[in-house]
C-alpha cells in the first residue's frame, strides 16, 4: 500500500476498526474512506454495489461485524449468521467486481472445533463439532474464509483472512447483555465497586481458558500482515498466552480496585473449554503483540471511565 492509496475500513467504529485506523494514520495513511452505518448499511447489496462503484476502493480491512459474548450468541443466532453472512458476501463480492488489489477478512479463533487439540494450528480447520453457543457467528465466518479462497483461486484475488484470538480494548462493547468477557468483566466490577456491593457473581465454573489480544496489537498486525502476507491460507493473530478466566477476574478485580467476593454460577455455560491460538506462522514472518494483558486491562479500563455512558 502507498501513503495515498484508497483505502476502506469497513465497521470503523467498532472496536478493531476504529483501532486500523488509528494505526492507519499514525503511519501517514491519509486517504481513508469511511463511512457510519447511517451512511451506508452494509447489509443493503444494492447500496454496498454503488458505493464500491462510485469511490473505487484500492485495500479493504472488512472489520465490520455483529460480534458478541456467550449470552448474545445464544439468544440472537439468526441475527449473527444473517448479518454476517450478509455484510462479508456484500463486501468480498464487491470488491472482487470493483478490482480491489488486496482485501484483509477479519475472522475469529471461535472457527475451530470446542474441542481443539491446543494450541490450535490454522490447519485444524473443521477437524471437529464446533462450539455450540457460538455455532451460528462462526459458521458465517467459516464461510467468510471460503467466500475468500473460492474468489482467490477462481478470480485470481488478493484476499487475505485473519484468525484473531479474543481482542479487547479501548471502543469496546461494554454492555453487560452483550459484551465480549474482558469488557463485561471489566464494567460489572466497576459497578460492584461503585456499589459497594460485596459480591461480583461470574459466569461458569472459572477454569475455562482464554487468550487476550489488546486491539492495537492486532491492528498492527493487520497492516503487517496487509503488505506482507499474500496467501490464501488463513493465519491466526494472538499472543500465544492464555489464562483461566478466574485468572481474568483476578486481574480485573486488582486494576479496579474491587475487594469483594466472586461468586461462580456453575449452572451457566464456560464456552470452549480453552481457546489458545497456535501463531508460529505468524512469528516467523516477523511480527508478535507488544502488549501484556495487565498493561492491556489497566489502560482499557481507564478508556471505559472516561468514554462510556453508564446508566
Amino acid at each position: 500500500m502507498e501513503k495515498n492509496s484508497k483505502i476502506f475500513v469497513a465497521g470503523h467504529r467498532g472496536l478493531v476498526g476504529s483501532a486500523i485506523v488509528r494505526t492507519l494514520q499514525n503511519e501517514g495513511f491519509d486517504n481513508l474512506i469511511l463511512r457510519t452505518r447511517a451512511e451506508l448499511d452494509l447489509t443493503n447489496q444494492q447500496a454496498v454495489a454503488e458505493f464500491f462503484a462510485k469511490e473505487k476502493p484500492e485495500y479493504v480491512f472488512l472489520s465490520a461485524a455483529k460480534v458478541g459474548g456467550i449470552m448474545a450468541n445464544k439468544t440472537h443466532p439468526a441475527e449473527f449468521i444473517y448479518e454476517n453472512l450478509t455484510i462479508q458476501t456484500n463486501i468480498i463480492h464487491s470488491s472482487h467486481k470493483n478490482n480491489v488489489k488486496k482485501l484483509l477478512f477479519l475472522g475469529s479463533s471461535c472457527i475451530y472445533p470446542r474441542n481443539c487439540h491446543q494450541p490450535m494450528k490454522e490447519e485444524y480447520l473443521l477437524s471437529g463439532e464446533l462450539e455450540p453457543t457460538n455455532k451460528a457467528y462462526s459458521l458465517a465466518k467459516i464461510a467468510g474464509i471460503a467466500m475468500c479462497q473460492s474468489y482467490n483461486e477462481q478470480y485470481g484475488t488478493n484476499f487475505i483472512s485473519l484468525m484473531p484470538s479474543n481482542v479487547y480494548g479501548p471502543h469496546d462493547n461494554f454492555d453487560l447483555e452483550s459484551a465480549h468477557v474482558v469488557p463485561s468483566v471489566i464494567n460489572k466490577f466497576h459497578n460492584a465497586k461503585i456499589n459497594n456491593d460485596q459480591q461480583v457473581v461470574m459466569w461458569g465454573t472459572g477454569s475455562a481458558m482464554r487468550e487476550f489480544l489488546h486491539v492495537d496489537d492486532l491492528a498492527d498486525a493487520c497492516l503487517f500482515l496487509m503488505q506482507n502476507y499474500n496467501d490464501s491460507s488463513i493465519i491466526n493473530v494472538g499472543s500465544g498466552e492464555d489464562v483461566t478466566i478466574k485468572e481474568l477476574t483476578e486481574i480485573v478485580s486488582d486494576v479496579v480496585g474491587y475487594e469483594g467476593k466472586i461468586i461462580w454460577d456453575t449452572t451457566k455455560p464456560d464456552g470452549m473449554p480453552r481457546k489458545l491460538v497456535d501463531v508460529s506462522k505468524l512469528h516467523s514472518l516477523g511480527w508478535k503483540h507488544d502488549t501484556h494483558l495487565h498493561e492491556g486491562i489497566a489502560s482499557t479500563y481507564e478508556w471505559f471511565k472516561e468514554n462510556y455512558k453508564h446508566d
